[in-house]
């Protein structure tokens, strides 16, 4: 569990001293030689102090009263709005996309427009100069607004949402502020046309709406309806934020099928089939709201947006043959994938140490850093296309096709004569949706050469390393697409003749095979890009492909987000636990843990406040002594506590209280706040000799384990389960036996923690390996 409270407090402050430094990039929890961890970690720019959430259900007198006294309606009350929270999240989440895809193709459509013409009056130093000082401003808007206003808009999201979803409280990721600077920092840095993608984003933002549904508003203006507080708990909130987050991936790709296996495959940790469904409705909202923008659009009425925007790299129209011989470059595509993209975590695990150095300079430095990559891209992006030759067109494409002078196109004059194109401009001079929709083309083999596929590989390998943890809204799809799509071009362009499989179709396996390599997901992956393809053809190969990089990627390091929750220091628990986990037991673990805090079931007000003046932990067990044996009456929360010492629920003797005084002083609402902390409680000598009677806010069930249950079966349970504190009780009960050993919580059981306490344990693993 938690470090007493002075250590504690001197690590808060030594923490404070350096709240600006970005130290994403080394782990915030530290190993002691007790089993005792510091519960801090980076979230945005600041490290906070992380609590776990509470999914659990408080079975206490109030918990079981107010379910006994619901009515049929109420249920049925409860049920319908919890669909109904599920439609609005997806229609505020299909809103906002269509939003930011329209401002990002008018914005990003106008400048290119501009620069284009420019360069066919051949005046090149204007265009570099206008496209450069565009991205610039661009970019500094959407830095400042992360650097000053949410410093946690910067970055996907995604990995705090999984965090979230996996029991760890994240604060100030869902707040409005933090909305709105990610929807207005996305269009600038998307726009600006820095290598990142505004999937990762719509995410967060997904999660951001349903959170203030949920909650009924931001902190200071929330609406206090009776029927919003039926969602005022952890584990209701963490439904809705699902929904949201299957949402954003539904409006970043317009995959309903792929949002939702996403959600359960990469960021939920818990799941059932009544949540399936309204994450499937949610996503169906979101297309529904998305096509009919559209439709709406499509003829110009929204200006450059209708033909862009929204991804879907259709090749549905190319016939998909491949024999027994084509297996065998489609597993070489595989197998790069997944060497790749192990190679670019590496890589980027490397970077984002390297930027916590620069951004611990401060605000400034944040600053200089967004808006050095900014000019480093626009320079590649409008300087490249003139390394490359002039191609002449192909006489079967007409005068309106070969050459296109607009911002679209696939054959893009550039700075070529009437007659021919540059393929370079072709995938540089564009927006990023655009670059894979050329990438992707069918029935073009020879429209890019070797040479320009080679310099784009290099370049967005290069953008996308860089580019990547700077301070603004950042999402990984896209870069890693674009560089998938690139080598796998690269090797269709190879096997020429001998391949049956389009150029384009090996760009989209190459995609997928990155994407595999280096975020490790297979089964929504598939579904996305089939959904993104319109190409039910493309299944058995891009399974082949998924499924070989996973496993070639597996074999060096772990996921991205993996990686950058490690780096953030997120208590993020694993679904397998070590080996070596079945070698101790969760007694051993409670007897290196300071002794456990244990109250009475009717005990004084100044043991409480004592207890919660000189202990950080969130839950204490509540002990009856029944003769001379003691016996576990259940748990009761810190909050519930406060919550009593703030209403001045006392009782001048010693006794149990009757059922009806309780629902007198205590509703189901009030159990479910959040009471702040001991600080903001007042009590008077007097008080302190009054007495409480902790039964009736006391969770009479909470899931306990025997002393000698190994830590892995404990780490499964706590983690399937959703637990905030797991109870450790003796094996044999009698007198003099305590009658609660331990109480376990999320810190106690990660690894590194625990080999922290018991090293022996990794060195035996380790010689058992090299036997």
């Amino acid at each position: 569990m938690e470090k007493d409270s002075e250590q504690m407090a001197e690590t808060t402050n030594q923490q404070e001293r350096d709240m600006e430094s970005n130290s994403l990039h080394q782990p915030l929890l530290k190993r002691n030689l007790t089993l005792s961890s510091s519960p801090l970690a980076l979230v945005g720019t600041k490290v906070s102090y992380i609590e776990s959430l509470d999914y659990e259900i408080n079975e206490n007198d109030l918990f079981k009263h107010d379910w006994r006294s619901r009515s049929q309606a109420q249920v049925l009350q409860y049920i319908f709005l919890k669909w109904l929270l599920a439609f609005l999240v997806g229609l505020l989440t299909g809103l906002i996309a269509t939003l930011i895809n329209l401002a990002v193709e008018n914005i990003a459509g106008y400048k290119l427009l501009a620069v284009v013409h420019y360069i066919d009056n051949k005046r090149y130093m204007m265009g570099f100069f206008f496209m450069t000082g565009v991205n610039f401003l661009l970019t500094l808007v959407a830095t400042l607004l992360c650097v000053f206003f949410a410093p946690t808009a910067a970055g996907p999201g995604i990995p705090e949402i999984k965090a979230y979803l996996n029991g760890v409280d994240t604060p100030n990721m869902y707040g409005a502020t933090t909305m709105l600077v990610k929807i207005i920092g996305s269009i600038g840095a998307v726009a600006a046309g820095l290598d990142l993608g505004k999937e990762g984003p719509l995410v967060h933002i997904g999660a951001c709406i349903a959170s203030l549904l949920g909650q009924g508003g931001p902190d200071d203006y929330r609406i206090k309806w009776r029927w919003i507080r039926y969602f005022n708990n952890d584990r209701d909130r963490r439904d809705i934020i699902t929904c949201g987050a299957s949402s954003g991936v539904c409006a970043a790709f317009r995959a309903p099928v792929g949002g939702v296996l996403f959600a359960l495959e990469e960021v939920a940790t818990w799941w059932r089939s009544a949540l399936l469904w309204r994450t499937f409705f949610s996503t169906a909202v979101v297309v529904v709201v998305l096509r009919a923008f559209m439709e709406y659009c499509k003829d110009g009425a929204c200006g450059l947006f209708g033909q862009g925007g929204l991804i879907m790299f259709d090749v549905s129209g190319v016939p998909v043959r491949y024999h027994v011989a084509d297996l065998i470059p489609v597993t070489v595509i595989g197998i790069i994938g997944g060497v790749l993209g192990s190679l670019y975590n590496y890589l980027l695990h490397k970077v984002l140490r390297l930027y916590n150095l620069i951004n611990a300079k401060g605000k400034l430095a944040k600053i200089l850093l967004s808006l050095a990559v900014s000019l480093f891209t626009s320079a590649c992006l409008y300087g490249l296309p003139f390394l490359a030759s002039c191609t002449p067109c192909d006489p079967s494409l007409v005068d309106s096709e070969c050459p296109s002078t607009g911002r679209m196109g696939n054959f893009k004059q550039f700075n070529c004569p009437k007659g021919h194109y540059n393929d370079l401009a072709t995938l540089l001079l564009t927006t990023n949706d655009d670059a894979v929709r050329n990438i992707f083309s069918t029935n073009t083999p020879s429209e890019y050469r070797v040479f320009s596929l080679v310099i784009f590989f290099i370049l967005y390998c290069i953008l996308g390393l860089f580019t990547f943890g700077i301070a603004v809204p950042s999402g990984l799809f896209l870069p890693i697409i674009l560089m998938g799509s690139a080598y796998g071009r690269l090797l269709g362009m190879a096997m020429g003749p001998y391949a049956s499989i389009d150029q384009g179709l090996y760009a989209v396996l190459g995609a997928a095979s990155l994407m595999a390599g280096s975020m490790r997901m297979t089964v929504s992956l598939c579904v996305i890009f089939l959904e993104l393809t319109n190409n039910l053809l493309l299944l058995p190969i891009t399974m082949l492909v998924l499924l070989i990089s996973k496993s070639v990627g597996d074999c060096f390091n772990p996921s991205i987000y993996e990686i950058i929750l490690d780096l953030k220091g997120l208590p993020f628990l694993e679904a397998h636990p070590e080996p070596w986990m079945r070698n101790i037991t969760v007694g051993e673990l409670a007897d290196v843990k300071p002794p456990v805090v244990t109250l009475s079931g009717i005990e004084t007000v100044g043991r409480i406040v004592d207890v919660l003046r000189n202990t950080t932990h969130n839950g204490f067990a509540v002990v009856d002594s029944v003769g001379q044996v003691s016996e576990v009456h259940g748990l009761v929360l810190r909050a519930h506590l406060l919550l009593v010492l703030k209403k001045k629920w006392f009782l001048q003797e010693r006794r149990r209280t009757e059922e009806w005084e309780v629902r007198e002083k205590f509703t189901w609402v009030d159990v479910a706040e959040r009471w702040g902390t001991i600080e903001e409680v007042a009590v008077t000598k007097e008080e302190m000799e009054m007495y409480v009677d902790l039964h009736p806010l006391t969770n009479t069930t909470p899931y306990t384990v025997v002393e000698t249950m190994s830590v892995a079966k404990a780490l499964v349970q706590f983690r399937q389960v959703g637990l905030r504190h797991m109870l450790v009780l003796p094996k044999y009960h009698g007198h003099g036996v305590p009658p609660v050993v331990g109480i376990l919580t999320r810190q106690d059981l990660r690894a590194h923690n625990i080999l922290s306490a018991f090293p022996h344990l990794e060195k035996s693993h380790a010689s058992k390996k090299g036997r």
